[in-house]
């Protein structure tokens, strides 16, 4: 199957044209959408959502992934292989950064002329994807490529000791994703979390209701990232913290 993710959203048509066009290519295969609500040009938060979701398609689905795919001068559509998943994309970080790793399976598609539109490149990625269902990548006759280790910074230490994080999601119930992996808090070190300057938790919840409604707490989502959370409120909106907001000043101190 098919997957799509973009930062289209869902004003105009670009979703309904984006389906179209590889169903011009392949006719018989169900295509999902992962989202089309990404934050426009939010690496951060398309690779969450990618890194949360991927490895739960079927091997061998593709994942066309059509965030910022003009970031560069020339725009480029790269077919790569990991985790036995296929991954159409732009060289814009997104993978690398999704994956935590580069992908040491790699091809060129196509370069794009400046002239050339996102049509252009979805057609492109059907013809790929077509091709795909009858042979392997490697006997395609691309030419390998690398990608580029681009990734955003997700944490940095302050003078304080403390590790500066960043929102990098917020659902649909107000929920706050931060760049805050579980693997980054061993067993038993003390844990505190400041935010907006003046809020403080100190420690980690396994559940929503471990509070009463109305109360804030933080736990590792089942993507293993740090939310902050209000039960049965809107944390969000409740601290004004906002993705890609460079005033959320979220610090948490581990010993």
């Amino acid at each position: 199957m098919i997957t799509l993710l973009s930062d289209f959203g869902l004003q105009d048509a670009s979703v309904a044209i984006a389906k179209g066009i590889l169903m011009q290519h392949i006719h018989t295969v169900p295509i999902i959408d992962i989202s089309h609500e990404v934050q426009p040009f939010n690496t951060q938060q398309a690779a969450y959502l990618l890194a949360a979701t991927y490895h739960n398609f079927p091997a061998a689905t593709c994942h066309v992934l059509l965030f910022d795919i003009f970031s560069n001068p020339v725009s480029t559509v790269i077919l790569s292989e990991y985790n036995g998943h296929y991954f159409i994309s732009a060289d814009n970080g997104l993978l690398t950064t999704a994956l935590g790793t580069i992908p040491q399976n790699s091809w060129l598609c196509s370069e794009l002329a400046t002239t050339n539109t996102f049509h252009d490149w979805l057609h492109t990625a059907g013809n790929i994807i077509a091709l795909l269902g009858t042979q392997k990548p490697e006997l395609l006759g691309l030419q390998p490529y690398t990608l580029k280790a681009l990734r955003p910074d997700m944490t940095a230490t302050s003078g304080d000791g403390s590790i500066k994080c960043d929102v990098i999601h917020i659902d649909q119930f107000e929920n706050v994703v931060i760049n805050f992996r579980q693997q980054q808090l061993a067993p038993g070190q003390s844990f505190r979390m400041q935010f907006v300057g003046v809020e403080e938790i100190d420690e980690i919840s396994a559940n929503y209701n471990d509070v009463r409604p109305g109360y804030k707490l933080c736990r590792f989502n089942s993507n293993g990232y740090l939310e902050l959370c209000i039960n049965r409120g809107k944390a969000a909106s409740l601290f004004g913290l906002r993705l890609g907001s460079k005033f959320n000043d979220i610090k948490i101190y581990i010993q």
